[in-house]
């Protein structure tokens, strides 16, 4: 039989996958495949679930969310292991299945994956490390870092924006420095995305990001008055913001970031590195099953 190794955090989302494991063995059995399931734990070494992948194997297959895709990738890249992927969105925003159009029912996402090709898409990459959607520095990007599990898990995505409220009072503009073939930007911001997919939490703020075009999507929310918040706000609401004056938007193969605020980044809900930033497209750096050819 053929293998997949099958990677879940029983942690993510609302624990919806420890009810399904059964479903996703089962189908995988009717197609002639054995799942060899490896459960994330926080005093077990995931680097362990990648100690047996050879030639035998013919994909992973990941339930959890964003930031379980980006350690699955991360050390895939370490251990330069190159087969494909497939997604199980179990966790509390999953943008990155979002954007690959995954069904949220186990059984249907599994059906999905098994009836597709591999498809080559891009990832980023932050200074050592590996994203599949969303870097971003600036205020509230550290609002997933904060927001305790057992909230996300009990309330879902109400558990960010819970503790996007909190920060509130810290909010303030911020000086950085932005440099790309683009653009040179010298000035201060609220907060800057830099996408390989569309969206963050759920708000598609990158509508014209294509996940195999070579390029990612820069977005950056300049120090506007306060007054002008509110009119921008609506504005992402609306899917508008990208012509707002008080927004930079570009796209880019690579770019580098400084500042010496007192500011963290984020990779797709996980603390990225420290600055000075160098984020660049890898094209073509994954492979990954279900995905529509068009997406």
């Amino acid at each position: 039989m053929k293998k997949v190794k099958f990677i879940y955090n029983p942690f993510s989302g609302e624990n919806i996958i420890i009810n399904e494991i059964d479903k996703v063995i089962k189908i995988h059995q009717m197609e002639g495949y054995t799942i060899v399931p490896f459960r994330i734990d926080m005093n077990i070494n995931i680097h362990e679930a990648f100690n047996d992948i050879d030639q035998d194997y013919s994909y992973i297959l990941v339930a959890g969310g964003d930031g379980t895709i980006d350690s699955v990738v991360n050390i895939m890249k370490e251990k330069n292991i190159d087969i494909p992927i497939g997604v199980i969105p179990v966790g509390t925003a999953n943008d990155f299945a979002k954007l690959l159009d995954m069904p949220l029912d186990v059984g249907e996402c599994c059906k999905k994956i098994l009836n597709s090709v591999p498809v080559p898409v891009d990832i980023g990459k932050i200074n050592n490390k590996y994203f599949v959607n969303v870097a971003s520095t600036g205020l509230f990007t550290d609002v997933s870092q904060k927001t305790d599990d057992n909230l996300k898990n009990t309330i879902g995505k109400l558990a960010y924006y819970l503790k996007g409220i909190e920060q509130l009072p810290n909010f303030r503009r911020l000086k950085v420095n932005i440099k790309s073939e683009e653009i040179d930007y010298d000035g201060y911001m609220y907060l800057m995305l830099v996408f390989n997919g569309m969206t963050a939490g759920n708000f598609k703020l990158a509508p014209k990001s294509e996940i195999t075009d070579g390029f990612l999507d820069v977005i950056i929310f300049k120090a506007v008055p306060i007054k002008e918040l509110l009119p921008l706000f609506i504005r992402v609401i609306k899917g508008e913001h990208l012509d707002d004056p008080g927004v930079i938007h570009f796209k880019t193969r690579e770019l580098k970031i400084h500042s010496n605020e007192d500011i963290v980044t984020d990779i797709d809900g996980e603390k990225g590195p420290d600055f000075p930033l160098l984020i660049n497209c890898v094209h073509n750096g994954i492979r990954v099953l279900g995905i529509n050819e068009n997406s």
